[in-house]
């Protein structure tokens, strides 16, 4: 199914709603990720697709984009991060189908969708196994490992997606740990690498639909906070929870996108 203008709005206003009420931050990497889950989820993973969301923290994006799909409900979304809840400020380890692994250990994402391919091969099962993460668990020694892994197994059924923000917890990723320019860095692995524009729906669906013999890595140049105007590449919102005036000036600059 084709993704829709009005349902990426949706997604997003949904996801400001729910961040809002719960009182609940990592609300800039959630933005930044959410146009490429939606994409994912809506136009390529199938029943004998696996997904991974690596950067755990953005939990939110994801919810979300079950909730577009109508696998999980309102009703559910009401008690995200409260007491009790499924929807927990990372994914959960069971309870709901379509998450695989509790994550957001950051830096092992990446192994865990490694194994689902692996294991896709070993019991020669159709299916292709999608896996985001974040541009700064590539200064973890785990997520190098999966990549020397991946390439060496030539797994082709396995598409990772870095969502580069250039923002992280302590700074910006260049500052904290420098790996610029990524993408010069990863070359070498005889690993197909695709770079897009981030939030550009037909930049990701072009990628996705690309066909190779190895593991596909697809750099997403994004915007931390992408669409409100004070969130936008401000490491702060790594972290804060919005007052109802920001909430309610987030929506109209969403709406107005």
């Amino acid at each position: 199914m084709q993704l829709s203008k009005n349902l990426i709005l949706k997604s997003r206003k949904r996801l400001l709603q729910m961040h809002f009420e719960s009182g609940v931050g990592h609300i800039g990497g959630n933005l930044s990720c959410l146009d490429s889950l939606l994409t994912i989820y809506h136009e390529f993973l199938n029943k004998n697709d696996r997904f991974v969301l690596s950067k755990g923290h953005s939990a939110g994006a994801l919810y979300v984009t079950l909730w577009s799909l109508g696998f999980i409900s309102e009703e559910s979304l009401k008690t995200f991060h409260k007491d009790n809840t499924l929807l927990a400020g990372h994914p959960p380890a069971s309870g709901i189908p379509q998450i695989h692994f509790a994550t957001g250990s950051l830096g092992h994402g990446f192994s865990l969708a490694c194994g689902l391919a692996m294991g896709l091969r070993v019991n020669q099962q159709q299916g292709r196994v999608f896996c985001i993460t974040s541009d700064g668990e590539w200064q973890e020694g785990s997520t190098w490992e999966a990549f020397i892994f991946a390439s060496h197994n030539k797994l082709n059924n396995l598409t990772v997606l870095i969502d580069h923000n250039r923002l992280q917890g302590f700074g910006s990723t260049h500052d904290v740990a420098s790996m610029s320019p990524l993408g010069a860095k990863l070359q070498g692995f005889n690993i197909m690498i695709t770079e897009v524009e981030g939030h550009n729906i037909e930049d990701l669906r072009s990628a996705l639909n690309k066909k190779t013999d190895q593991c596909h890595l697809i750099i997403m140049n994004t915007t931390k906070g992408h669409g409100v105007s004070f969130m936008e590449n401000e490491m702060k919102w790594h972290y804060l929870p919005m007052n109802e005036a920001q909430y309610k000036k987030a929506i109209e600059d969403i709406e107005n996108l």
